[in-house]
């Protein structure tokens, strides 16, 4: 499998544009929506299993409404994210008339990448697990029932 290359323009002005054309920027766009894609995954994932949590805790949880809120708005901000990504890999940046709309589509991802993110700290700074939680106090019983 060929890579493009990236020389330095030693040798005139022929050479610079032969090096600007073997790089395909829509190839670069696409592997950057896929690994973005990979990206959400993961944390659609780690949402999934926070929701689980919290759903399973229920009311105990002294944040229960305030985490199920931002977990939900989590999942439809990573959906919608989603469905931008399908749309922008639909367009091809080497063509002038797709240009534009490609750049107004990747600033409105970008726009909810960057919410998703804020909402997730708020998620992970309120996500308070005790130590029984966590499976930790299972040690400690097993340990102390010799003794």
């Amino acid at each position: 499998m060929a890579m493009a290359s990236i020389l330095p323009a030693t040798s005139g002005v022929g050479e610079s544009d032969r090096v600007l054309k073997s790089m395909d920027a829509n190839r670069y766009a696409t592997k950057k929506t896929i690994a973005q894609g990979m990206l959400d995954i993961a944390l659609l994932t780690a949402n999934a299993s926070q929701l689980k949590y919290i759903l399973q805790v229920g009311e105990k949880h002294e944040f229960y409404g305030l985490m199920l809120t931002l977990i939900s708005i989590s999942i439809i901000l990573q959906i919608v994210q989603g469905i931008a990504c399908i749309l922008l890999a639909n367009y091809n940046i080497n063509k002038e008339h797709s240009r534009d709309t490609a750049n107004a589509v990747q600033n409105f991802s970008l726009g909810l990448n960057l919410a998703t993110v804020v909402v997730n700290i708020m998620i992970n700074g309120m996500e308070v697990k005790h130590m029984d939680d966590v499976g930790l106090g299972v040690g400690l019983e097993s340990t102390t029932k010799g003794l």
